[in-house]
C-alpha cells in the first residue's frame, strides 16, 4: 500500500503514471498497482435539489418533535422467546421515552395533524415545515395554552400557504382540519398578531388552474382568465378583495366571452367552486365589464 502512495517508483525511481486501473512506471514499466481505490462517496443522488447528501440515514425535518434524530427499535422474525419478549419490552420503554413532556406530547399530536392536513390538501414539503415552525413559536410564546390545536395546526398550515403564496381558501382548509372555523380563526389571529407574520395577498392568477380543472373549462377559457387577472392587478380592482373571487370572476368573464366554450358556466357553480357568494363573484364580474 505504502508503494502505490509512493510519487516513484520502488525499483528504479523512476515516475509512476495512472492509466485506467493501473498505475505502471514510466522508465522501467513495474505495474505497481492493479487496482484503483475510488475514494469518492458510496451514496448516489438522483435528485435535482439534493446537490450534498449524506449517507447519516433521514435527513432533519421541522415536521418532527425532535428533528428526526430519534432511534427507533426494529422488528426482527429471527428473535425467538425470551430474546423478542426483551426486545418488545425495550421498544416499549423507548418509546415512552422519546415523548418526555406534555409540551412534546402536544407538538407530536399537532405535527401529525399538520402533515395530514398537507397530504390532503396535496402541499409542498416548505408549507410543511414553515406550518410546524409556526405551531413551535406558538408554543414558546404561550399562544396555544387554553386554546385547541386541531384549531392551531389549522391556522399554522394556512398561514404557511399565505407567507409562501400557495392558493388555498380558508374554507379549503377548513373542511379538511378537525377544527371548525371560528377555533380556526382565532389561532389564526393569535399567530398573526403575536408572531407578526409576514402574510400578504395572493394573486388571483394562482387559483385559476385549480378552479378552472374543478369546472372543466377549456384550456382558452383558463388563458383569457389568467389575462383578465393580470389586468385586474394592474388596474387596481383585484385591491382589497378576496384573491379566489377575483379569480372565479375572472373564469366566469372569459367563459362568457369564449367561444369555443362547450356550455355556459352559471354564477353560482363557479361561485360555490371559489368558495364565495354570487354576489361577490357578480360585483367584480361589472368591474371587469367596465
Amino acid at each position: 500500500m505504502s508503494q502505490a502512495r509512493s510519487p516513484n517508483c520502488p525499483e528504479c525511481d523512476g515516475r509512476l503514471n495512472a492509466h485506467g486501473d493501473e498505475t505502471v512506471c514510466g522508465e522501467c514499466g513495474l505495474v505497481v498497482a492493479e487496482d484503483r481505490i475510488d475514494h469518492g462517496p458510496e451514496w448516489r443522488s438522483f435528485a435535482d435539489d439534493d446537490t450534498n447528501p449524506e449517507r447519516t440515514g433521514a435527513p432533519l425535518t421541522r415536521s418532527r418533535h425532535d428533528r428526526g434524530l430519534s432511534t427507533e427499535i426494529g422488528r426482527s422474525t429471527r428473535l425467538k422467546g425470551r430474546k423478542r419478549r426483551q426486545m418488545a419490552r425495550l421498544r416499549k420503554q423507548h418509546n415512552r421515552a422519546r415523548i418526555s413532556s406534555k409540551r412534546e406530547r402536544n407538538q407530536v399530536y399537532a405535527f401529525t395533524e399538520i402533515r395530514r392536513l398537507v397530504s390532503t390538501l396535496s402541499l409542498p414539503e416548505q408549507v410543511r415545515d414553515h406550518a410546524c415552525s409556526l405551531v413551535r413559536s406558538a408554543q414558546s410564546e404561550d399562544l396555544v395554552r387554553g386554546r385547541s390545536l386541531e384549531g392551531f395546526a389549522a391556522a399554522a398550515v394556512y398561514a404557511a400557504c399565505r407567507v409562501a403564496g400557495v392558493s388555498r381558501t380558508v374554507d379549503e382548509v377548513t373542511e379538511a382540519a378537525r377544527a371548525d372555523a371560528d377555533e380556526q380563526q382565532a389561532a389564526y389571529d393569535a399567530l398573526n398578531r403575536e408572531l407578526g407574520l409576514p402574510v400578504g395577498p395572493i394573486d388571483p392568477v394562482e387559483y385559476i388552474p385549480r378552479f378552472a380543472s374543478k369546472l372543466d373549462v377549456g384550456s382558452d377559457v383558463e388563458r383569457g382568465a389568467r389575462e383578465l387577472a393580470a389586468e385586474a392587478t394592474d388596474e387596481g380592482i383585484s385591491t382589497g378583495r378576496n384573491p379566489s373571487g377575483v379569480a372565479a370572476a375572472c373564469l366566469y368573464t372569459a367563459a362568457q366571452r369564449s367561444e369555443t366554450a362547450n356550455e355556459t358556466l352559471t354564477q353560482k357553480e363557479t361561485a360555490d367552486v371559489a368558495g364565495v357568494t354570487p354576489v361577490t363573484l357578480r360585483n367584480t364580474y361589472t368591474d371587469l365589464q367596465d
